[in-house]
């Protein structure tokens, strides 16, 4: 049970932070001139590069050995659709965004590629996946946990 809460507020870290970043501080980005924006982007992907993986390696770890540690005790298929959540955020990460923020790291914020602003729009999409699921994880994750209850 302790590993089971240990995983529940790991993946509400996540959720939130997925949440935060999507929602808050890349929409507000786009209202900022293109070097400001290139700058702030540049100094969220590295600190971001940190934190995001040292929260979702030990969710998705976690989720793992509580799946398998319930086992077919109620919420398991909520457990099961939780995990596969995170596995989607992490390959839509190491596939695609992954790819993008290395690239931007080496852009010059006063003289961008010319294809800044469609490789930024892309990483949008692709970063509506990758929050979607880590709030349905933790949503499932929720309704796992009251279930056994």
């Amino acid at each position: 049970m302790v590993l089971t809460f240990i995983h529940l507020f790991l993946a509400g870290l996540l959720a939130g932070e997925e949440f935060v970043v999507r929602y808050g501080v890349h929409v507000s980005l786009a209202g900022l001139d293109e070097p400001s924006q290139i700058r702030v982007r540049q100094a969220l992907i590295l600190k971001l590069r940190i934190l995001v993986p040292a929260i979702l390696l030990p969710t998705i770890v976690l989720g793992i050995i509580v799946l398998v540690l319930t086992g077919s005790e109620p919420g398991f298929g909520f457990r099961l659709a939780g995990v596969l959540a995170l596995l989607i955020l992490m390959l839509v990460t190491i596939l695609g965004t992954l790819p993008i923020n290395k690239g931007a790291l080496a852009w010059q914020p006063d003289a961008p590629p010319s294809n800044w602003q469609a490789l930024i729009n892309r990483w949008g999409q692709l970063d509506i996946i990758r929050s979607s699921a880590a709030i349905l994880a933790f949503g499932f994750f929720l309704i796992a946990v009251a279930m056994q209850v």
